[in-house]
């Protein structure tokens, strides 16, 4: 799996695109499996899938380890799940300009740049964020976002170690044992399309 950016930059990995990928694989094969492993550029990565209709599903990624950096100051954590990203703590008094200067000063700090979570933490297994997306900027969801966000939270004693994480375009379940994280979500078709190279 290669997933290009929308500036074209390269993301090592996408915790929704890979579970979105495997679905299509499975259609467009006709297979009746429901376990693939994939190759990403942050290394292999399991996804298993039950579809309960044509177009309906729930998938689950193993994730992988899940790698504490180095904060930025301001910032309630970093982690890396393959690629980075900074959590901050959302203010609702802040306007979308203020977070984005403030996800741009994240990014800065940051060697390779970073993905940017503005969370709000509603309870110890609920939290919500936004996202600015490394290369994207404003995201409905963010797969790898949402597991850095619950591992830093829990790692503050925030949150326990399964967590329901609020994005703008749906709900996203992380659990944590140690080190490793996994991510359950939904699959949903929303059409088909052909190209010829």
């Amino acid at each position: 799996m290669t997933l290009y950016n929308a500036d074209g930059s390269i993301a090592e990995m996408s915790g929704n695109g890979i579970r979105c990928l495997v679905a299509a694989v499975r259609r467009a094969t006709a297979a009746s499996w429901h376990e693939l492993q994939v190759s990403t550029v942050a290394g292999e990565r399991t996804v298993t899938l039950e579809m309960s209709s044509e177009t309906e599903g729930h998938g689950t990624g193993h994730m992988g380890t899940v790698a504490f950096l180095d904060a930025p100051e301001g910032s309630l954590g970093a982690a890396d799940v393959g690629n980075p990203h900074v959590v901050v703590r959302d203010n609702d008094e802040w306007s979308e300009s203020e977070r984005e200067r403030i996800a741009h000063t994240m990014q800065a700090a940051m060697p390779e740049g970073a993905n940017v979570e503005f969370v709000t933490v509603r309870h110890p297994a609920r939290v919500a964020i936004k996202v600015y997306e490394r290369g994207v900027g404003w995201t409905k969801a963010c797969g790898t976002g949402s597991v850095a966000t619950a591992a830093v939270l829990y790692s503050l004693g925030l949150t326990g170690p399964k967590a329901v994480v609020e994005n703008p375009g749906g709900e996203l379940i992380v659990s944590l044992e140690g080190s490793q994280a996994t991510l359950g979500g939904p699959v949903s078709f929303e059409g088909e399309l052909e190209w010829t190279l």
